[in-house]
């Protein structure tokens, strides 16, 4: 099984930064794509940014509102997945959480995990 573990959430004043990181653990594949997504209330979960498990730090993808001020790493000897968030709004409150998509040599995913989540809330 995998277990994953977030950590970094808090309350923070608008226009500040903050920090998530997540702790992969158990069965995860060497091809894999790490994510964060977050879930505001009354919506509905939404990708935040995610990266590949490539040699060179991995291929990233952001959400458009991401872009510029969020940015997603990850230490693949630690398997462990960091969000580098700036320059919050209230908008960005959320519950986030990670994920990781276990992929077969051919991309197919073999299995698709989720932490808890880390609620976010950013006060205006």
């Amino acid at each position: 099984q995998v277990q994953m573990v977030e950590s970094g959430g808090g309350l923070v004043q608008a226009g500040g930064s903050l920090r998530l990181s997540c702790v992969a653990s158990g069965r995860i594949s060497m091809i894999n794509t790490m994510g964060w997504y977050r879930q505001a209330p009354g919506k509905q979960r939404e990708l935040v940014a995610d990266i590949t498990s490539g040699g060179s730090g991995g291929s990233t993808r952001y959400a458009d509102y991401a872009k510029g001020r969020f940015t997603i790493a990850r230490d693949g000897a630690k398997n462990t997945m960091y969000l580098q968030m700036t320059s919050l709004k209230p908008e960005d409150t959320a519950i986030y959480y990670c994920n990781v998509v276990n992929l077969s040599q051919f991309g197919v995913a073999t299995g698709d995990y989720w932490g808890q989540g880390t609620q976010v809330v950013v006060s205006s």
